[in-house]
């Protein structure tokens, strides 16, 4: 294969030629059948046209590694096991549960279950990584200088691995803290405080002594789906009004889906043009594809539902044999696999990885006799997280678009939905295991064959909706059951301000544009802190206040710290931590307290010495995971909180999570969308697309999407064409 590139504006890049050959040999794609444009737009978005679907993906993964080599090949080795190649020792147990947690079943089941076409897909868009990286020629960029090692070649199973889903899916860990907590509090406390949602009394299993659970369960799990690190409340919203509420008279959609803050960005900005396909959106830079955007036709944007798709199964092992466990008064064989894995600097280390009929064993108490094992969706054929838009992405309509939802199945997700027709549909996707005779609140005793999953919801079954009488759609993690849901989903929800709030300016009886769903984005009134106002003396400190969590506004700062420290001061230092700002909110205005109010005050001004404004506490950092001041980025003072629709929340007042893409997709002319993607669309330190779009983000400045050619060709900034190899 050889490239060609535009002389025009040129971009200074390391690894940038005007000529590079790409030659992949046995059953690989030799680089491109037919000539592939990129486009670059001036924010360093690829517009990719291609003449087949092969070529598309090759060349989606081909510039995907130009832009971002160094992060995916991490994504790469945290999904498969091979992190303690780079890391050394350290990562050895965070690379057994990888592997532990890898899809074991049939292969043509997982990838058909994705799109019909899902391995041609994969193979073309790995292929394209693996041209780019030996066009290198063993030549490092400065990522891996700095890291000292080289990028690894992928494999299309690689875009598989299952610890995004994991991470994802964190029902497992809050079973284990709910035993925690009950154990420590008492069952009737944490039930009273932590109830879940729908209501139902807890059920912890009888034969299980929930002393028995510990956090030492969780430790490799944790280090597994937590950050890598070298040396040296997540959540989203989305909406969408139809045209009675639009100045155009057709629907608009916006969505904003909260990550983890970093550099580079989470999400990869792309567009794909072949026959067959035109879609525009992002997706995580490791899967080939779009997860959210538009095509021609539709447009679509999603929100974690959050269905408990995990249990947690206590196996009893056998005292004379550790290698069986017992299930319905019978011993059975624990099925044992054993693997070496590679370490930097030192012999490679042989690990078993173990497996019961409920799954993996992710912790053994051999004292005990006991093994942790863990049940859950990504173990199905298509449980790897997002691919399933591969479909959904080309879909034209309703009726096709729930047809391919159909396929959605990790993480769960609220898929909101718009047409040029002018309709607008919602559905909670996801695969939801049935539990007949138990909510999955607590780990269970995996011996008595008592707590099975009796299959999964159909998507008929779950929770959706098709061109409301209201008009509009909304949802923000929060309880998204219809009355009268008597389906099993979940019992555990964001609490409901982001919602309350969008619905609030929903309600404002005007007709919406693209600029009011920006203002809608950014929005940063807290309806935590109107809520707690009306608990307080009219001369207090925060009287006259709107509310607004602004990075100027001192009153911002004193209430911010003030409403941290008020669940110690109404419930002491331990049950404190564990129960909510909203619950505490509750209970004060069921029990009025003024002197914890005042305490938790007291202990606010001992924090705020030296602080004027929100701004000068709250704040956001762009580091890289090699954390070198030549590659990070602010920091940079930030509005709102955790509970504002401009979500930009995390420990210690750091904002760590939030919407770092966002886009406001126009069903009237796809032209007129706007979106933005911090820190930049670029991994490359050299290029301006690195950090390109900070200040933006920031100040809620937004950009073009453009969707036509005519369009596109307008902010052209450089061209590409990748050409067959003769």
């Amino acid at each position: 294969m050889r490239l060609f590139k535009s002389r025009r504006r040129p971009k200074a890049c390391a690894t940038c030629s005007f000529l590079l050959l790409v030659s992949l040999h046995g059953q690989h794609r030799d680089g491109v059948e037919k000539p592939v444009e990129i486009l670059r737009d001036r924010w360093g978005v690829p517009h990719i046209y291609a003449a087949n679907t092969g070529d598309l993906f090759f060349a989606q993964g081909w510039i995907t590694a130009r832009d971002r080599l160094f992060q995916i090949d991490l994504w790469r080795r945290i999904g498969t096991g091979k992190l303690a190649e780079v890391l050394g020792p350290s990562a050895v147990p965070r690379d057994r549960l990888a592997r532990l947690v890898r899809y074991r079943g049939d292969w043509d089941k997982e990838w058909n279950s994705y799109s019909p076409d899902a391995k041609e897909i994969a193979t073309a868009f790995t292929d394209g990584i693996n041209g780019f990286i030996r066009s290198l020629h063993g030549q490092r960029t400065l990522e891996f200088q700095i890291a000292g090692y080289d990028p690894g070649l992928w494999q299309p199973e690689d875009v598989t691995a299952r610890i995004a889903g994991l991470l994802m899916t964190g029902n497992m860990g809050r079973e284990v803290q709910r035993s925690i907590d009950v154990t420590k509090f008492g069952l009737e406390k944490v039930q009273s405080l932590m109830p879940p949602d729908p209501f139902r009394a807890f059920d912890p299993p009888k034969s299980l002594d929930l002393a028995s659970i510990t956090a030492n369960i969780l430790h490799d799990y944790v280090a597994a789906i937590g950050p890598v690190m070298f040396p040296g409340q997540q959540g989203s919203n989305n909406w969408v009004i139809d045209g009675t509420m639009s100045e155009t008279g057709k629907p608009l959609l916006a969505n904003d889906p909260h990550r983890q803050i970093q550099i580079p960005s989470l999400r990869k900005t792309v567009h794909l043009v072949a026959p067959g396909w035109n879609v525009i959106g992002a997706g995580e830079p490791a899967l080939p594809g779009v997860a959210l955007g538009h095509n021609e036709n539709i447009a679509y944007g999603f929100t974690i539902v959050g269905i408990d798709q995990q249990d947690l199964y206590v196996e009893k092992l056998n005292p004379d044999n550790p290698n069986q466990y017992r299930y319905k008064g019978e011993w059975k064989p624990v099925e044992v696999e054993h693997q070496d894995i590679a370490v930097k600097g030192a012999a490679a280390v042989s690990v078993e990885l173990r497996y019961t009929m409920h799954g993996p064993v992710i912790y053994e108490a051999p004292a005990q006799h006991r093994a942790y094992a863990l049940k859950w969706v990504g173990s199905e054929p298509g449980g790897a997280g997002y691919l399933s838009a591969l479909s959904v992405a080309r879909a034209s309509n309703w009726t096709e678009f729930k047809g391919e939802v159909s396929r959605y199945k990790v993480p769960s997700e609220n898929l909101v939905y718009a047409d040029t027709a002018g309709n607008i549909g919602w559905i909670a996707a996801g695969l939801a295991p049935i539990r007949k005779n138990w909510s999955g609140l607590f780990p269970v005793p995996g011996d008595e064959g008592e707590y099975e999953w009796s299959g999964f919801l159909s998507v008929e079954d779950l929770p959706q909706s098709f061109n409301p009488a209201r008009h509009f759609i909304a949802t923000a993690n929060h309880k998204i059951l219809p009355e009268g849901y008597t389906k099993q989903l979940s019992y555990e929800w964001a609490t409901p301000e982001r919602y309350n709030r969008i619905v609030e300016m929903l309600a404002a009886h005007k007709k919406f544009d693209i600029q009011d769903f920006e203002k809608m984005q950014q929005d940063v009134t807290s309806m935590d802190a109107l809520r707690f106002m009306r608990l307080l003396p009219k001369d207090n400190p925060l009287a006259g206040w709107d509310g607004k969590l602004r990075v100027d506004s001192h009153q911002a700062l004193v209430y911010e710290v003030w409403a941290a420290a008020l669940p110690v001061a109404v419930f002491g230092p331990e049950l404190g931590v564990r129960v909510g700002l909203q619950r505490t909110l509750e209970e004060l205005e069921e029990h009025p307290n003024p002197a914890a109010i005042d305490q938790a005050y007291r202990s606010a001004q001992a924090q705020m010495v030296g602080m004027k404004t929100w701004g000068d506490l709250h704040k956001v950092d762009f580091t890289h995971v090699l954390n070198r001041k030549k590659l990070n980025r602010g920091p940079v003072s930030r509005p709102g909180d955790s509970f504002t629709v401009n979500a930009t929340g995390g420990a210690r007042f750091y904002q760590r999570e939030g919407a770092s893409y966002r886009q406001i997709l126009d069903v009237s002319d796809w032209d007129r969308s706007v979106m933005t993607n911090v820190p930049g669309e670029s991994g490359d330190p050299g290029s301006k697309h690195y950090d390109d779009l900070i200040e933006d983000w920031n100040w809620g400045q937004y950009h073009a999407l453009p969707f036509s050619r005519k369009a596109v060709e307008a902010v052209v900034e450089e061209k590409l064409v990748l050409m067959p190899r003769k």
